[in-house]
């Protein structure tokens, strides 16, 4: 007997929104669905950089959860666009903190995926009294290994067609550090430059998430808006290597001890290998990693989404 794999509840409309003042400029954009009153619950999306949409509400039970999600900074709703000034993972960790002060919740499950699980991770170990479970997908312990397997070598041998696109706006010369060199596009002042880099990183991330191809996903990774947030800052941050000491997250993982968990991690997922959750899951003994066999990267993929909502219904009454 096969069971049935779960998945999206059915779309919701926020039932409150606004804009937050963070301070350096910064407005962010939040909204919040479900049941006010409810468990509390943040999703922090991936990228950095690409922003919140209208099925990241739909992995919650709206009866059960009182959910906020936000565009960190730079990205989707929030402003300025783009930007990379006072734009750090410690930025974000501490906007979460305003935002859950915003909600008056005292502690609250904390669901990100990809770069959303490095800063689960970062805020979780930074303020592990304020979090009640985690959810994550696609673990992303921003490791100098990991950024290389992904910008540098690796994927690259598995993905040489959608490869051979990503490196093609950069000079032979300059093909042994990619990701400076797309930062010096990305930062400087030739406008179109700065376009044709910004799609050509945003849709080898596209082409690359799921385990089939989905063409529809990788055109949407090439919109001009989106692309020059999402290459933007993902760049910014993975340059700066999230300004986190190398292999802080595993270190830290002991501030977690008694948090409950859930990882949820797609064999063969290619921006974040598995290796990397399998390490984390070893080192926290309250967290259960839940690896999908015939799933990639996405939080769309069946198996991996399965889980997920699995996870949070568990969680829903705790």
């Amino acid at each position: 007997m096969t069971s049935v794999f779960r998945t999206y509840y059915p779309p919701i409309e926020p039932y409150a929104s606004g804009m937050l003042d963070v301070g350096d400029g910064h407005q962010i954009y939040w909204e919040r669905v479900g049941t006010p009153g409810a468990k509390p619950a943040v999703f922090l999306h991936g990228g950095p950089g690409g922003g919140c949409n209208a099925s990241h509400r739909r992995v919650f039970d709206p009866a059960l959860y009182d959910v906020l999600l936000f565009d960190q900074r730079g990205c989707g709703r929030s402003t300025p666009h783009a930007c990379l000034d006072a734009n750090t993972t410690w930025h974000l960790v501490d906007d979460i903190e305003r935002l859950r002060e915003l909600c008056g919740a005292e502690q609250w499950l904390v669901f990100g995926g990809s770069w959303g699980s490095t800063l689960a991770l970062a805020y979780a170990e930074t303020h592990p009294q304020r979090v009640s479970e985690l959810v994550l997908r696609g673990i992303y312990t921003l490791t100098q290994a990991e950024l290389q397997w992904y910008y540098q070598y690796g994927v690259s041998e598995m993905h040489p067609e959608k490869w051979e696109k990503f490196i093609a706006p950069i000079p032979e010369a300059e093909r042994n550090d990619l990701m400076h060199a797309y930062h010096k596009r990305l930062t400087g002042n030739n406008e179109a430059e700065k376009l044709v880099c910004a799609k050509a990183w945003s849709q080898w991330e596209g082409g690359t998430v799921t385990l089939l191809p989905e063409p529809e996903l990788v055109d949407s990774f090439g919109g001009d808006q989106f692309a020059l947030a999402f290459a933007r800052i993902e760049n910014h941050y993975f340059v700066n290597a999230g300004w986190l000491d190398e292999g802080q997250l595993l270190r830290d993982v002991h501030k977690l001890q008694g948090i409950p968990a859930v990882i949820v991690h797609g064999r063969f997922d290619m921006p974040c290998p598995l290796k990397y959750a399998w390490n984390l899951a070893k080192a926290w003994p309250h967290a259960e990693l839940k690896i999908v066999e015939a799933a990639g990267h996405a939080m769309g993929e069946p198996g991996i989404l399965d889980q997920l909502i699995r996870a949070t219904d568990r969680y829903a009454e705790a």
